[in-house]
């Protein structure tokens, strides 16, 4: 009897195994536009409690990265490169967002949408900038992409806004120096101080803090008592920004009547 209820068994596994058969070995996968669809249903979100839109971006970006590994060479692989980007930095995921901008920009360096992920980039940066007293990597790295877009896309539709956007952060970067060169003065390290006021007159010209740093520095070769040259600091800052507050200051401050 254990013989038999052995083969009995045996053929119930074999029956099984062949119902089995019938079924497909794998899913099939979706063609791109209906991927594509579902992923613009994704973004779009679902209302809660009619207040807001809420948009799982995993689930999306999952469906979108679908279309990336199937369809590689097809154009929704590229719509889909830069949707899941826009999906990141809509979500505040700046870092994520970054890294698809940047590879977008390298795998396609002819597409009509560098200018624009150019500029997705340096605001990714931007959103990561820290005060003028702190480490100011994102500043710089913000700004790289900045030059990029400009120098590159002159007649691009985000010129008027990147223009902005690099002056503000070379200003933060000018005021990062500005602080350094101003807690060398406090210590009365007019070298030091003095250094760092002439670079930022040279690497940062024109952006309103010409004047203050024309007379901090005037006012540091006075204490090294070079006074030759803190009056032609004086003069300089005189001529060229008579009605500021700091040129009254150095009319005060020189040793020589003006002309």
């Amino acid at each position: 009897m254990r013989i038999v209820r052995l083969a009995v068994a045996a053929l119930c596994l074999l029956a099984s195994a062949g119902c089995q058969t019938d079924e497909p070995a794998f899913l099939e996968v979706q063609p791109a536009e209906v991927l594509w669809e579902r992923a613009q249903g994704q973004l779009e979100g679902i209302s809660v409690l009619g207040l807001f839109d809420w948009v799982d971006t995993d689930e999306a970006v999952e469906t979108l990265q679908a279309i990336i590994d199937n369809y590689p060479y097809s154009d929704y692989a590229i719509r889909a490169e830069l949707a899941i980007a826009d999906a990141y930095f809509d979500n505040g995921q700046y870092e994520e967002a970054l890294t698809y901008y940047r590879d977008f920009d390298e795998l396609h360096p002819g597409h009509e949408k560098v200018s624009f992920t150019l500029w997705r980039a340096a605001l990714c940066h931007n959103e990561q900038v820290l005060d003028p007293g702190r480490d100011q990597s994102a500043t710089r790295n913000a700004l790289k992409f900045l030059d990029r877009l400009l120098i590159e896309h002159p007649r691009s539709e985000y010129g008027v806004e990147a223009e902005a956007l690099w002056r503000t952060l070379q200003t933060t970067l000018a005021e990062s120096v500005q602080a350094i060169a101003d807690f060398y003065y406090s210590r009365e390290e007019y070298e030091a101080a003095a250094e760092r006021y002439r670079a930022l007159l040279d690497e940062y010209p024109g952006l309103g803090l010409d004047a203050a740093v024309l007379y901090r520095l005037g006012e540091c070769y006075a204490a090294l008592r070079r006074q030759d040259e803190a009056d032609r600091i004086f003069r300089t800052l005189v001529a060229h920004y008579g009605e500021s507050e700091y040129a009254f200051r150095a009319r005060r401050e020189l040793t020589t009547d003006l002309p």
